[in-house]
């Protein structure tokens, strides 16, 4: 038995044989066509080209029609660079000008155009490489006459190996044949990611090289929960892992009867349960699995998911969508939440981003360029005028950060009544506790916000200086670590006194076995995963508030994550459900 540690994508568990792929492309030598044949060769790029793009608009409707517009749109934007005439005059260019074949003059061009990608620090911005991979493997399929893959017609279920799948790719898979997958490159921000998460196929990526030494026969477990790859496990795991699935099958039909059951503890207290949401077609799973609103609406899709910078209606559409939807529910809306270092927001250079994390980055990027937050802040105040919407500001790290958003909420404002436009002029603004400086400051914060969320993703990665997209740390990414514990109760304490709401998102608040210590630190909301509501509302009808103040207690007399960890899973055992 082996196991790998790489980066959970796609939740869930796959359990089955390997199918190892052999995708990693095309060789295209360089070669070189007669001069008096040039111009036919100019011709059969522009035939591949055609070819390309009919084949990508229907990936495109089949994505939207299973999984939403947003997830449409990544496709979208392939289209439009294939289309694009800069694209198409540089290849045209290097054939008339070189004589190259059509082949090897797409091969050089997109080849360029996918290592300034792959050379970004950014993680997110390197993941686009593979979006430009994905259309000259599609050009260059069509110029050799190679058949279209086969990974969406495959005889048996699998568990799919490959050095990397590209969005297209993976848009083909079909679940009930593609149990779950691996790569060996691959980050989480990437359109294969958000792919794989809309198919619901779990999946694990960033590996590292493993595909050489495998024979194509093993047993795989692909644990993307916890970003594991199980080779060939040994028959404790294998019935572990086995067990575990028949449990996730029996919990799902046990929960169904919860969605609509308010999360109330056994001693009558009231817990709100928000969902996390990236596109407006979650919108109707939430409400079906019993959310009380949306406490975290992630607008980076905008800005990922399209070629041109999303308009200020680009924006009111995406949002008027979601708040009709939730039917007078809250709808929290997050501002912009991306690095310099993306497409289309600002001119920043990779090599002016040497560490995105700690650079131009959410709330810093968005006072930046005020061209690109006010018609956003405008559009989330147009919204609020069709039902309860907040808005929040993320990674906000020092007080003149926060007066600031606000005076350009303030100017949205003005803008708007100038327009002659509706919206609720006493919306609700709030702010991410996300760095260690806004928790020990956060006794100050509360006095110029209405509510806080507590976001524990970055709050874990700052307060242990973990890059969670990292493979070579992944596993020192704590997230029960005691001194996150203690910014997260002293954080509450404060909102508490203050008399503010506060809430938590981040993979911790979807994870049922850190419920019961969440609300034993004090928190009544929490904003999770559509899919993890009725698991979180099945702990909270099934625990006393007492009984986890007991709980929260005793693990911050613990003086390690693993200690924490395994009494958390110890008294999540003991619940009676």
């Amino acid at each position: 038995m082996e196991i790998l540690q790489g980066i959970a994508v796609s939740p869930g568990i796959a359990l089955g044989e390997a199918l190892v792929i052999d995708n990693e492309g095309f060789l295209i030598p360089r070669s070189f066509v007669l001069r008096e044949s040039v111009e036919d060769e100019v011709q059969r790029f522009e035939r591949a080209i055609a070819a390309a793009a009919d084949e990508v608009l229907r990936t495109q409707n089949s994505m939207t029609a299973q999984l939403g517009e947003q997830v449409g749109a990544i496709f979208a934007a392939h289209l439009q660079i294939l289309q694009d005439p800069r694209l198409r005059r540089e290849v045209e260019t290097a054939i008339r000008e070189h004589a190259y074949s059509a082949e090897y003059a797409v091969t050089m061009t997109l080849g360029a155009y996918a290592k300034l990608f792959q050379q970004s620090p950014n993680p997110v911005l390197a993941e686009r490489a593979h979006d430009i991979v994905d259309l000259e493997r599609g050009l260059l399929r069509h110029l050799t006459g190679r058949p279209e893959d086969e990974l969406g017609q495959l005889p048996s279920a699998v568990v799919l190996l490959a050095h990397n799948l590209t969005p297209g790719e993976t848009a083909k898979l079909k679940p009930e044949s593609v149990l779950g997958f691996v790569t060996e490159i691959g980050g989480v921000g990437g359109h294969t990611a958000i792919v794989a998460r809309g198919l619901g196929i779990p999946a694990v990526v960033g590996i590292g090289h493993f595909l050489a030494r495998l024979t194509g026969r093993e047993r795989v477990i692909v644990d993307g929960n916890r970003g594991l790859v199980i080779l060939d496990p040994d028959d404790v795991t294998l019935t572990r892992y086995r067990v575990e699935l028949q449990r996730q099958e029996a919990v799902a039909a046990e929960l169904e009867p919860l969605w609509h059951m308010p999360a109330e503890t056994r001693d009558g207290v009231r817990i709100r349960l928000m969902a996390n949401i990236e596109y407006p077609t979650e919108a109707k799973g939430c409400l079906q699995r019993g959310a009380d609103g949306i406490g975290l609406y992630r607008t980076e899709f905008l800005y990922t998911s399209q070629h041109d910078k999303p308009s200020e209606e680009d924006h009111y559409q995406a949002y008027a969508e979601v708040v009709r939807a939730m039917q007078g529910r809250p709808v929290v809306i997050r501002t912009l939440d991306l690095g310099a270092d993306k497409m289309r927001i600002t001119r920043a250079a990779p090599e002016d981003e040497p560490n995105p994390f700690l650079g131009l980055r959410s709330i810093r990027l968005s006072l930046r360029n005020p061209d690109v937050f006010v018609p956003q802040l405008r559009a989330i105040l147009r919204a609020s005028a069709l039902g309860d919407v907040r808005v929040m500001f993320p990674l906000i790290t020092t007080l003149p950060e926060l007066q600031q958003a606000r005076q350009v909420l303030s100017q949205a404002m003005a803008d708007l009544d100038q327009r002659g436009v509706p919206f609720c002029r006493e919306i609700p603004v709030g702010m991410m506790v996300e760095s260690p400086a806004a928790a020990v400051l956060i006794d100050r914060f509360v006095k110029e916000v209405d509510f806080v969320s507590i976001g524990t993703n970055d709050l874990v990665q700052y307060t242990l200086a973990v890059d969670r997209s990292n493979p070579s740390v992944a596993n020192l990414f704590q997230t029960a670590d005691p001194a996150v514990l203690r910014l997260i109760r002293g954080s509450l304490r404060a909102a508490r006194n203050a008399g503010v709401k506060a809430s938590l998102c981040g993979q911790m608040s979807g994870h049922p076995v850190y419920t019961m210590l969440l609300l034993g630190l004090g928190l009544r909301e929490l904003s999770v995963p559509p899919n993890s509501i009725p698991e979180i509302k099945r702990v909270c009808r099934s625990v006393t508030v007492a009984e986890c103040e007991a709980v929260a207690a005793h693990a911050l007399t613990l003086d390690n994550a693993s200690k924490i960890e395994t009494f958390l899973r110890e008294e999540y055992q003991k619940i009676r459900f």
